[in-house]
């Protein structure tokens, strides 16, 4: 019998209405939205189910509303009959792994909402509006965009890669000067196309200390207890338990790349053929195929692929 990890997506998942499904037919779903909003301090709910888009896509409104939306799918799926389901592994893409640390009893629902809630303000305000971009790179190969990303930040302007997703899709972030110049120069990657993202900041990116220094200090006064389960972590791509380890982690985080590619071809190492992906959308099902065809991957982002999921997976 195969292992099952319990995936959670990040930003850029998010879509207006996620979670009012299950909102409006499960009550710990409902709690789960009225925590969110009392721990950041705002109606989040009505930003997550009205939009409009705009402000759903400000980075501190996604973070703690996918994080609430994607706990709100796992509250459904346990509801209709999945409560004895238990996963092997949790993971998370970028804040994803916030969402994967709440899942598994790390950190409080509460904590994690208000703490993604000032990680994306942190964000934002890490490096002046236009000052950094972010763009994906689609068809290169990974040593050869890590050298020119290299090779850009000591003449043009800072970039590094950001996200390693699959095989062929890679995120660079940085200096606008530096994207760009990775840009103009991609072909020498091998790289197809290069595709500029709205972002609002050079995420993932060393530019993002600033950032992580205040997220620091924040987590300080937060309780993390050893998850239930192993978390496989983005900056390492390997299986931690330990709270003071996964601190660290949650800060390196914010300005190291995430090794999802590296993460998901570990947990498949370890034994894992099963993903159960929680949130809204299928992005990281998508990916997970892409780096292995053969594992199942199942998607819980509605009332009803929550139920369906249940069968699936007892």
């Amino acid at each position: 019998m195969g292992k099952t990890a319990w995936v959670f997506p990040g930003q850029g998942a998010q879509t207006v209405g996620m979670g009012k499904d299950v909102w409006e037919t499960n009550a710990e779903a409902k709690k789960l939205f009225e925590a969110a909003d009392a721990s950041v301090g705002f109606d989040l709910s009505r930003i997550a189910f009205e939009g409009p888009d705009a402000e759903l896509k400000q980075t501190a409104n996604t973070q703690p509303a996918l994080l609430t939306a994607s706990l709100a799918y796992l509250e459904a799926f346990k509801a209709a009959g999945g409560a004895e389901a238990r996963p092997d592994y949790v993971a998370g893409h970028s804040l994803g792994e916030w969402t994967a640390l709440a899942a598994a009893g790390a950190l409080s629902h509460a904590d994690a909402a208000r703490l993604v809630h000032m990680r994306g303000r942190f964000m934002e305000e890490a490096i002046p509006g236009g000052k950094g971009a972010m763009a994906a790179v689609l068809g290169a190969e990974r040593e050869a965009l890590a050298a020119l990303c290299e090779a850009v930040s000591a003449e043009a302007g800072r970039v590094e890669l950001a996200n390693v997703n699959c095989p062929g899709q890679i995120v660079v972030s940085g200096t606008r000067e530096g994207v760009e110049a990775v840009t103009a120069r991609g072909k020498e990657t091998g790289a197809k196309r290069i595709i500029p993202l709205e972002v609002s900041g050079p995420f993932h990116s060393s530019l993002m200390k600033p950032a992580s220094e205040r997220l620091s200090e924040l987590l300080e006064s937060v309780v993390i207890q050893a998850p239930a389960v192993p978390l496989i972590a983005n900056v390492t791509a390997r299986e931690t338990s330990d709270p003071s380890d996964i601190r660290s982690l949650l800060v390196r985080q914010v300005f190291s790349p995430v090794l999802w590619e590296d993460s998901v071809r570990r947990l498949i190492e370890l034994g894992v053929d099963t993903f159960v992906e929680f949130g809204p959308g299928t992005v990281l099902a998508g990916l997970i195929k892409k780096i292995d065809k053969e594992v199942r991957t199942i998607s819980v982002n509605s009332a009803e692929s929550a139920k369906e999921a249940v069968p699936a997976l007892l």
